[in-house]
Formats: C-alpha cells, sequence, structure tokens
C-alpha cells in the first residue's frame, strides 16, 4: 500500500463511519478501485478503532454522565440518576441484540454481500429508508427520558441490518430510533454513543483476525498516517454531521446514496470482485 492509498482509506473510513451513508460499502468501494485487496480484516479494525476513539473522545462528557448516573443509580437509588441508569441499560440491550444477531447474519452472509450489485442495492435501500422517515413519518417528541425498552430492541434490530454492506450503521440507528418516536437530539445522540460498544465489540469479536503481518503489508509508517487521518476525519465527521441535522436534513444523504449506488452498479465491473476480508 501506497502512502497515497492509506491516506485515501483514512478519509473515507474517517468521514463515512458516522454518516449515513455506509462506511463498510466505501471501504469495499475503494478496494474495488484501486484494485486492492486486505489481508484479513487487520487493517479494517485498526481504522475502525480509530473512528471509535474519536467518537469516544468527542463524547466523552455525555459517555461519563452515561457511565456515572448508571453506576450511582445503581448505589442511591436517586430519582436524579434513573433516566441515565436505563439509558446505559438501552444502549446495552441494543448492543446485545446487534452482537447476537450479526453474529449470526455475519455468518450467512460472509463476503457473498460484498458485491458490486449487492453494496448497490443496499445502498438504495439506505437512501429509500431515509427519504421514508424524513418526508413519510412524522418526528416524535419524547426524549431521554422517555425511552423505554421497545425502542432499544428496535434499534437494536436495526442496527444489526448494518451487516450488510451498503446498510449504514448510523443511518439504521438513526431512522429507526425516529420511527420509534424519539426526537431528532435523542436519536444522534443515541446512534453515536450506540457506536462505542457496537465498534468495540465487533472488534474483540474479529481479535482472532488480526495480524501484526499488518505492519510487513501496509507499512508502519502508512498505518500510523492512517489511523491519525481517520481519526481526525471522524471528529470531522461527527461535527458536521451533527451541525447538518440541525438545520438541514436526510433526504441528502439518500440522494447520495442513490448516486454512489448508481456509479457503482454501472461503473464497477461484478466481474472484479475480490477476497476484501
Amino acid at each position: 500500500m501506497t502512502l497515497f492509498e492509506a491516506i485515501v482509506f483514512g478519509i473515507i473510513q474517517g468521514l463515512t463511519e458516522f454518516l449515513p451513508v455506509s462506511s463498510t460499502a466505501h471501504i469495499v468501494i475503494t478496494q474495488f478501485v484501486f484494485g486492492y485487496t486486505f489481508p484479513g480484516l487487520s487493517f479494517e479494525i485498526f481504522l475502525h478503532l480509530a473512528s471509535v476513539l474519536a467518537v469516544i473522545i468527542y463524547f466523552w462528557k455525555d459517555l461519563w454522565n452515561v457511565i456515572r448516573g448508571f453506576f450511582l443509580y445503581i448505589v442511591k437509588q436517586q430519582a436524579e440518576d434513573r433516566a441515565q441508569f436505563y439509558f446505559g441499560i438501552y444502549i446495552l440491550i441494543a448492543t446485545f441484540i446487534t452482537g447476537i444477531l450479526g453474529m449470526l447474519m455475519t455468518g450467512l452472509i460472509a463476503d457473498s454481500m460484498k458485491t458490486p450489485p449487492m453494496i448497490a442495492g443496499a445502498l438504495f435501500v439506505t437512501g429509500f429508508a431515509l427519504i421514508f422517515i424524513e418526508r413519510f413519518h412524522k418526528y416524535g417528541t419524547r426524549t431521554v427520558a422517555s425511552m423505554n425498552a421497545k425502542d432499544a430492541v428496535i434499534v437494536g434490530l436495526g442496527q444489526t441490518l448494518a451487516v450488510i454492506p451498503g446498510i449504514s450503521r448510523s443511518g439504521a440507528t438513526l431512522v429507526t430510533s425516529l420511527l420509534a418516536g424519539l426526537d431528532r437530539e435523542t436519536a444522534v445522540r443515541y446512534s453515536f454513543l450506540l457506536a462505542i460498544p457496537v465498534i468495540l465489540g465487533s472488534t474483540v469479536l474479529a481479535i482472532n483476525d488480526f495480524s501484526m503481518g499488518i505492519v510487513d503489508h501496509i507499512g508502519g509508517i502508512n498505518l500510523i498516517v492512517s489511523f491519525i487521518v481517520t481519526f481526525i476525519f471522524s471528529v470531522i465527521g461527527i461535527i458536521w454531521l451533527i451541525s447538518f441535522l440541525k438545520k438541514s436534513r436526510l433526504i441528502y444523504f439518500a440522494l447520495y446514496c442513490f448516486i454512489v449506488g448508481t456509479l457503482v452498479f454501472i461503473f464497477i465491473d461484478p466481474s472484479t470482485i475480490m477476497d476484501v476480508e
């Protein structure tokens, strides 16, 4: 891998991880474009760790409040900590559902979904889901204080679909949160905080695929640069998405998914399918 390719992969991973456009699809598409094959999942795991570090640092206050409120409520049972305690429970419920079903689906799907036609189709599904929630569903008004276990189950099921390349994790969690009746601010916060245990959990489960041979294949300097670039652009993506959603609409992401899906379907030859694990 060249330094330029390492930078490009870092930018793609960082910008798309938290936008509702599927980072997995974009990484696979970038591999198709470069004609590059990763040896195992080591490099992808490495980049995901940079993204999760970005969200932990950016949302450290929210994360700390949830953790602090969770344990304080267990110890003191004070009403002021109740909302954070249950919010933590709902994060765990959604993560558990995603983890269990995700492992089952990953075993069934494997690399059969990492093909240009399937990725293009999944991007269209993401786009239609974003349009539906934007144009045909009234936004809810419920906040963290009025969330319940049903919300967590719905979001966990939706998030599970993100094992399919082209189905955005952030898009799935946003759509299902809004579909459950949460307000936009709560849905966005829930989506970002859910990314932490999901990404860390998937990293732990894939740890057997991590190999120190990645240094020989990618290059030590390239690894460091790609990690830093991913972290920086993940922060940029988080800040931009939060700002964007305060004044604009999800439909623009839907249009983007349609455009990318169409380009993939037209210009990427299915015969170029490679082992992208």
